[in-house]
């Protein structure tokens, strides 16, 4: 994968990586690129490791400067590239991105019972505004793509059950809500038949990870789940105990769909 020199950003190849290319509709991983945010974290090492075993080629990117090293089930590292990012640095990522074809933002961040200025500010910032910033930047970038016969990007935004259910954490369900708010109304330009993505939500109910420690759901099992109603074609992926968010969840993004599409117009010759 091009790397362009300007990039602030720390690249760091294991185990000889290698950049595959999709040559057909994402119907299945093999051969295409995945770039997971917050690889460090729980899921997104499981979202790493499921991936893998679906031939995948992988970027995990985070914020951590450890080295991270995944392995597969026989003890094999897995060969991925890690990319060392923090938020609001989303420029530094582009000449990467022209080489995604999915862009899964999971990175996030948990401060339970803080309310001060600082945390709320952090909160927005992690939670909600680095990805709206990097889902614009994808969009962007697959539009001035000289890759012609390269299928429709996908952007996959984790903005987890707090949408629309206690989370007994208020930052965290104010900055996911406002998150989950920014996908429905920019999802009217940038996704369906006419735009540049196909973006997919993920809603996720209470998994095991350093954010919530006591989580009912292994991330692992969060993660195959995830793949497999991919795989099926789905665009709202929810993966929780609650039966309440089956029902509430499909309400609630069409009723903003709805909500947006009647209020607001697209400006002339921007997406």
């Amino acid at each position: 994968m091009g790397i362009s020199a300007a990039c602030s950003s720390k690249y760091i190849d294991h185990a000889g990586a290698t950049t595959a290319v999709c040559a057909v509709q994402i119907s299945n991983f093999h051969a295409c690129t995945v770039a997971v945010t917050g690889a460090s974290g729980s899921l997104g090492r499981a979202m790493l490791q499921a991936l893998a075993q679906r031939g995948a080629s992988l970027v995990a990117v985070t914020s951590s400067a450890e080295s991270l090293v995944l392995l597969n089930a026989d003890g094999t590292a897995i060969p991925l590239k890690q990319v060392i990012w923090h938020c609001g640095e989303e420029q530094a990522l582009r000449p990467l991105l022209e080489q995604v074809d999915i862009l899964v933002l999971n990175h996030g961040v948990n401060q339970q019972q803080a309310r001060s200025r600082a945390a709320t500010a952090l909160a927005l910032e992690v939670n909600a505004l680095s990805s709206w910033r990097l889902l614009e930047l994808f969009a962007e970038v697959v539009q001035q793509s000289s890759r012609p016969d390269r299928p429709k990007p996908e952007v996959w935004i984790n903005t987890s059950e707090a949408e629309i259910q206690p989370a007994l954490s208020p930052l965290y369900e104010l900055s996911k809500r406002l998150l989950g708010s920014l996908v429905s109304l920019r999802s009217l330009d940038l996704a369906g038949a006419n735009g540049p993505l196909r973006i997919r939500r993920l809603v996720l109910g209470p998994f095991r990870s350093s954010l919530n420690p006591i989580g009912v759901m292994g991330a692992g099992f969060v993660a195959d789940q995830v793949l497999a109603q991919a795989l099926l074609g789905l665009n709202l992926i929810i993966v929780t105990p609650n039966p309440l968010t089956y029902v509430l969840m499909p309400l609630s993004t069409l009723a903003r769909w709805c909500y947006f599409k009647l209020l607001t117009r697209p400006s002339p010759g921007q997406p």
